[in-house]
């Protein structure tokens, strides 16, 4: 039985699950029909997705406006269809002329507000189509950019062509678009080769709990040991 006010579960997703899997997941253990996550997370990325139960399902909106920061990878040299590795790769270049210091002016001339195209390979709607849906049957359709702001930006690591990075972003930002973008930045083309969210908001990683974890705790009846990965009404 569910608190009057619902609940939120702060859950680390795995990678290759999609964020309607941890849904299903959790709509069939509480059970629940009123179940919803607070921002789609790709299959090929892993970490934080907010999951929404009962009478807390009014919050999700607020939840999927608040900024987003990710870690990850760039993977330079080379473009795909869907800008990660879901896809082969359709071009590669060189990447030899690239310095450590394009590298950070590339990252730094992204912050601010801006116009981003979204992916093709992405559940954007276009007339009550996913994008990826026709993307998958070789349809080209024509996407408008749409106003992102990346707000924080810094890479973390290089190990060329692949270089780690950190980044905040405004709701609606897409990372493989970024990482597509970058690569044109640095005339080397890029794909993204992992991405993990680490904080939606105020709400880290850290406090979250896998799936495997939770449905565990809550099979066995340990529902007051989950508090950490799970929202009380007042800190909504």
């Amino acid at each position: 039985m569910l608190p009057e006010n619902g609940i939120v579960f702060l859950i680390d997703k795995d990678l290759h699950w999609t964020s309607f899997d941890v849904v299903k997941k959790i709509r069939v253990a509480i059970p629940e029909k009123k179940v919803g996550h607070a921002g789609t997370l790709d299959p090929l990325a892993s970490g934080l997705v907010i999951v929404c139960a009962g009478k807390a399902t009014k919050q999700i909106d607020s939840f999927m406006g608040a900024e987003k920061e990710y870690t990850g990878t760039f993977l330079l040299g080379q473009t795909r269809p869907s800008h990660d590795l879901e896809t082969e790769p359709n071009a590669f270049f060189e990447t030899a002329h690239i310095t450590e210091e394009q590298l950070h002016q590339a990252a730094a001339s992204f912050l601010g507000p801006q116009m981003q195209m979204p992916p093709m390979f992405s559940a954007l709607k276009v007339n009550g189509k996913k994008l990826y849906e026709l993307a998958r049957k070789g349809k080209e359709i024509e996407v408008q950019p749409r106003h992102v702001e990346i707000k924080e930006f810094e890479i973390t690591a290089n190990r060329m062509p692949e270089i780690d990075f950190r980044v905040v972003v405004s709701k609606g930002t897409y990372i493989r678009s970024l990482a597509f973008d970058f690569g044109k930045a640095l005339e080397a083309g890029a794909c993204l080769s992992a991405l993990r969210r680490t904080r939606i908001g105020e709400w880290k990683i850290e406090q979250s709990d896998t799936i495997a974890n939770w449905l565990e705790k809550w099979n066995n009846g340990a529902f007051g040991n989950m508090e950490e990965s799970i929202l009380t009404q007042e800190q909504i």
